[in-house]
């Protein structure tokens, strides 16, 4: 009996991380994704923290569970010394933890260096030179092109001084706040 739930386990988990990874890659996917947005934003999916990363009850955790004790259970079954379902059952649980606590923080630790090396890059930005792309008009919003790491990202941004700035003219940017860019003349 208990093979059978170790290899309905496993087959489930197994099938879930196709069917995943099949229909992710045709529609998308929902689990994670990044969007380098208008000012070099990375957009990792966030958690219960709002941070950058995956709960460590995301499907794909609990998956990864699923399918880690179904073929810990199924090798437990087969060695004697741990074939007792009342062995092979904790054993297989733990391991299928330990599994599962890996996969969480192998995905935060991906998602989180994604997420600094995007604000270590906005960080270095005042002082940088820009162009005008559309005009920003008195006391409005306009965009800027800039480039950085080899990289032109587009970005909102208004007048630190309120005045209009034409298209064309190159600024520099004095302050980022969320996703709103200040800009000056360059002299």
């Amino acid at each position: 009996m208990e093979v059978f739930v170790y290899g309905f386990c496993l087959a489930v988990g197994l099938l879930f991380t196709l069917i995943s990874a099949f229909f992710g890659h045709i529609f998308g996917g929902a689990d994670a994704h990044m969007d380098v947005g208008a000012g070099g934003h990375v957009e990792a999916g966030l958690d219960t923290h709002g941070m950058p990363g995956i709960s460590f009850f995301s499907p794909t955790v609990l998956a990864s569970f699923v399918t880690a004790f179904g073929a810990f259970g199924l090798v437990f079954t087969h060695i004697k010394a741990t074939s007792s379902v009342w062995t092979s059952a904790p054993l297989a649980t733990a391991s299928g933890g330990i599994v599962a606590w890996l996969t969480f923080l192998f995905f935060n630790w991906m998602f989180n260096k994604m997420q600094s090396s995007s604000e270590c890059e906005v960080a270095t930005l005042p002082g940088q030179i820009a162009s005008i792309i559309t005009p920003i008009p008195p006391n409005g919003v306009g965009e800027i092109a800039y480039v950085q790491g080899g990289s032109r990202y587009t970005a909102p941004a208004r007048s630190e001084s309120g005045a209009p700035i034409n298209a064309g003219k190159s600024v520099r940017i004095s302050r980022v706040v969320g996703t709103q860019f200040y800009v000056e003349e360059a002299t």
